[in-house]
């Protein structure tokens, strides 16, 4: 299978999708959909033979080790999965000393941590593309997959409502800045002193203004809801945060998404969750087990959406 490509991503890190411009996140997502389907329907599409990635984790993962790993192997490559007490970065070597020796190993690296900093300083001494798979700030490639499952879903992202009911973590920020850059409307509802960070709500009004996105920011999970043609949640209490959850527990109160809530969505509205997810904490079994409900479909969409990535930035 042949794909070709307008893109110019070649060696080029993901740190944010703030980075890309709409158009190549829309190009982005149409090469997923024709990668899976090519995937579904068996052929082979193996453009990355040679190649490594080097995944590096500092946080445990279900979903991002195992669909990057994968990925690679599925497009002939390889992945080389490394935490920190496989590194000598977990003795105390230095982020820019890892990224230049690792850069003389593996063709591209991915990262999965907590400080975004971290994430910024490897890509800055790495002579190799860098990709964010998490940090407390940001999570683009669970936004590209979020954005793949709307598309397949709905059949377009124009027009349409997203609504975010949860803590104004590193995925409502991914999904703010995703949302503004394609066009697509985003509501957010969080507790008071959860809010989304004031620097990425800025940016992501400017995007809205060369997109047409409306970006609604708000302590109202009702209001959020409004005819909405998605609506989004994810856990309460995220790793690093173990000591909060108790206190959480009590502050997000009535924001669960339950049969009440999502009757001020649109009738044919979808649900989402990048998991995993805590049933009737952020979300009740209901909803999550329901006919609307796409989580597994948009689980699965993190391997398409990343290999996509994945070519484009090694071809």
């Amino acid at each position: 299978m042949m794909i070709a490509s307008d893109l110019n991503l070649k060696g080029k890190d993901l740190l944010t999708l703030a980075d890309y411009s709409k158009e190549t996140i829309l190009e982005l997502l149409d090469k997923a959909k024709t990668i899976k389907e090519a995937h579904v329907n068996g052929e082979l599409f193996a453009p990355l033979k040679g190649k490594t990635l080097g995944m590096i984790f500092e946080k445990s993962s279900t979903r991002t080790r195992v669909s990057f790993e994968a990925g690679m192997h599925q497009l002939g490559g390889h992945a080389l999965y490394l935490n920190s007490r496989d590194l000598q970065i977990g003795r105390g070597e230095t982020i820019s000393d890892t990224a230049k020796v690792l850069s003389q190993y593996v063709d591209a690296i991915m990262i999965r941590t907590f400080s975004h900093t971290i994430v910024e300083e490897l890509a800055e001494h790495a002579t190799i593309p860098v990709i964010n798979g998490l940090t407390d700030l940001y999570h683009p490639c669970q936004a590209l997959a979020d954005l793949l499952t709307i598309l397949e879903v709905k059949g377009t992202l124009k027009g349409l409502k997203l609504a975010y009911i949860g803590d104004g973590n590193n995925v409502a920020h991914s999904l703010l800045v995703a949302c503004s850059k394609v066009g697509l409307d985003i509501s957010i509802a969080t507790p008071q002193n959860y809010e989304v960070d004031a620097k990425v709500a800025e940016l992501a009004h400017s995007f809205a203004e060369a997109s047409g996105s409306k970006i609604v920011l708000t302590n109202d999970p009702v209001e959020a809801v409004q005819k909405a043609d998605a609506i989004y949640s994810d856990v309460w209490t995220s790793m690093g945060q173990e000591e909060e959850n108790e206190q959480r527990l009590k502050d997000f109160q009535g924001f669960q998404i339950n049969g009440e809530l999502v009757k001020h969505a649109k009738a044919d509205y979808i649900f989402l969750h990048c998991l995993p997810a805590h049933r009737e904490e952020e979300v009740t079994t209901e909803i999550i087990d329901g006919n609307h409900s796409y989580v597994f479909q948009q689980a699965g969409n993190r391997l398409h959406a990343q290999k996509a990535l994945l070519v484009e930035i090694l071809k």
